[in-house]
C-alpha cells in the first residue's frame, strides 16, 4: 500500500490562520496530498490521504513547529488517495455546533485500553454516548451505546440540555466518544457547562480505538468521511446494517444518483444495479446522475456546469 490516510486536529488556537493556510497549501503544492483541512482561530481540523513517503514528510514537518508537537496523528494504509482533491481554507467553525464552547471545561481524556476497561465496569449510573450522526453509527458502535438519532451536529446542544431533565447530572457518569475525538472535545464541554461533573472522552476516537483494541466491545464496522465511507476495525469486523431495499446484511453506503436528493443510504450490489444508483423510486426522475455500472461506492464528484445544466434540461424533458 502506497499511501497514507491521517487523521489529526489541533485545538490550541492560532493567531492568524490565514498564515496557516497559506503556510499548508505551499507545504501541498509540491507534493502529492489530497485531504480537507479546516482552519480557524479556534485550531486545525484535518483528514487526508498522501504518497507514503510525503505524509511522512507531512507529519515531520508539522512537528518541527512548536505549536503542533504534540499533536496526534491517526494513521491508515490505502492503495490509492482517499480524497478526490486537496482542500484548505477557513472555517470559522471547527466543528459545526453553533454555540459558543469554554474549552477550559473539556472532559478527561481516556486511552483505548482504560476506555475499554471502563465499559467492561460500567453501572446504571453510565451513560455511553455516542455523539455521531445517525448515518455513521448505523454500521457500527459500542456495546450498549446510547445512540441519539442526529442528523447533524448541532442537535447535540439539545441532547445535551434534554439528557439533564433525564438523569441527575451530579450522579451520572457520562462516557462519550466520536470518530476522531474533535467532537467530543466540544461536545464534552458542553456537558460540563449542563452540569454533569463526571464526564470523560475516548482520546483519539474510534480510529485510534481500532488501532490499538480492534473491534472488541465494538459492534459493525466504522464509518469515516472520505472515499471509503466505511473500514473495518479489524479483520474479524462484524456487519450490523442491511441493504435498504432488501434488508440483506451489508455496510456499503452510496449517496443517491438524484442530485437533488444525495442521500446516503446502505445498499447491496444487486439492489444498487436494480434502482440505478438512487435511494428510491421517485429519485429515478429528475437531475440523475449516471450510474456507475462498476458498483463502486465512492461519492459522488461535484458536476461541472455544463453537467448540471445537461441534467436539467433531461429532467424537464
Amino acid at each position: 500500500m502506497n499511501y497514507q490516510v491521517i487523521a489529526y486536529y489541533y485545538l490550541g488556537g492560532l493567531e492568524d490562520p490565514r498564515a496557516e493556510i497559506a503556510r499548508q497549501k505551499e507545504f501541498f503544492a509540491s507534493r502529492d496530498i489530497m485531504g480537507r483541512l479546516y482552519i480557524s482561530e479556534q485550531g486545525i481540523n484535518a483528514q487526508m490521504s498522501a504518497l507514503s513517503a510525503h505524509a511522512d514528510e507531512y507529519i515531520a514537518w508539522m512537528r518541527s513547529d512548536s505549536r503542533f508537537a504534540n499533536v496526534q496523528y491517526k494513521v491508515h494504509w490505502s492503495n490509492e488517495h482517499a480524497f478526490p482533491k486537496a482542500t484548505v481554507k477557513y472555517r470559522r467553525q471547527l466543528v459545526a455546533i453553533d454555540c459558543d464552547v469554554d474549552f477550559s471545561q473539556i472532559g478527561e481524556h481516556v486511552a483505548p485500553q482504560k476506555w475499554k476497561a471502563m465499559l467492561e465496569e460500567k453501572d446504571e449510573n453510565t451513560i455511553v454516548i455516542d455523539v455521531r450522526n445517525e448515518y455513521e453509527w448505523k454500521v457500527g458502535h459500542f456495546e450498549g451505546a446510547d445512540l441519539p438519532p442526529f442528523e447533524t451536529f448541532r442537535q447535540f446542544p439539545k441532547y445535551a440540555a434534554d439528557l439533564k431533565e433525564k438523569r441527575d447530572p451530579k450522579k451520572t457518569r457520562v462516557m462519550m466518544y466520536c470518530t476522531g475525538g474533535i467532537r467530543c472535545e466540544y461536545y464534552s464541554a458542553l456537558m460540563k457547562t449542563e452540569g454533569f461533573d463526571e464526564v470523560y472522552q475516548l482520546d483519539g476516537g474510534v480510529i485510534n480505538y481500532g488501532m490499538e483494541c480492534g473491534s472488541d466491545k465494538w459492534d459493525g464496522k466504522l464509518f469515516v468521511f472520505d472515499d471509503r465511507l466505511v473500514v473495518p476495525l479489524s479483520e474479524d469486523a462484524t456487519t450490523i446494517s442491511s441493504c435498504k431495499h432488501c434488508s440483506k446484511p451489508i455496510d456499503v453506503y452510496y449517496n443517491c444518483a438524484n442530485m437533488d436528493c444525495n442521500e446516503l443510504f446502505v445498499c447491496c450490489q444487486d439492489c444498487i444495479k436494480t434502482v440505478r444508483g438512487c435511494c428510491c423510486a421517485d429519485c429515478q426522475q429528475g437531475r440523475v446522475r449516471a450510474f456507475r455500472e462498476d458498483g463502486t461506492a465512492k461519492p459522488f464528484r461535484k458536476c461541472s456546469h455544463e453537467e448540471k445544466q445537461k441534467l436539467s434540461s433531461c429532467s424537464s424533458l
